[in-house]
């Protein structure tokens, strides 16, 4: 996390804040296209390839995150889009065929197999407040107690996936 994101805890969620200088719309269609999604989502130090994105209610996100010692596949399932303003979506870390698996890391064996997330996105003076809210659904006590536990890890991969979206939307002005 960085010291421009806010974060806090909400019963089992946690949420994260950044304002980014740039309208609303263009934060939107960051997340909206896959040749934009592709150029900042995730953690730094990997890259984005996307398998598929139906930026619809229903619809998929299948990418897979490459790190220099291995690829590492997720998914986005979307709930809810309300053009620009909101994008709810369940997140799970997937297989290459985009079917949900465990996470991939030694430890995390009980890690929530499905998170759900809300974006909003709020627009003031030509900036955009981008609210991120996300916790386990469909989890064990013991998914719950670990995905707590993961909350610094999960402040500082959207911290630098943060910054990442802050440097395209930059560029893309």
């Amino acid at each position: 996390m960085t010291s421009q994101d806010k974060s806090t805890v909400q019963g089992e969620a946690l949420v994260i804040t950044r304002v980014f200088d740039a309208p609303r719309e263009r934060v939107f269609q960051a997340f909206a296209e896959a040749e934009r999604l592709a150029q900042w989502w995730g953690p730094v130090g990997c890259t984005i390839e996307v398998k598929k994105l139906e930026f619809r209610p229903g619809g998929t996100f299948h990418y897979c995150m490459k790190w220099p010692m291995g690829d590492m596949w997720g998914r986005f399932v979307y709930r809810e889009i309300v053009a620009p303003e909101r994008i709810v979506f369940i997140n799970s870390f997937s297989d290459p065929q985009g079917e949900i698996t465990r996470a991939p890391f030694p430890g995390l064996d009980n890690w929530p197999l499905e998170v759900l997330n809300t974006i909003t996105l709020e627009e003031k003076d030509g900036k955009t407040t981008l609210t991120l809210s996300g916790g386990p659904i469909n989890a064990t006590a013991e998914e719950v107690v670990l995905y707590q536990a993961g909350f610094d890890s999960m402040r500082q991969g959207f911290g630098g996936t943060w910054d990442k979206l802050a440097t395209y939307l930059s560029q893309s002005a």
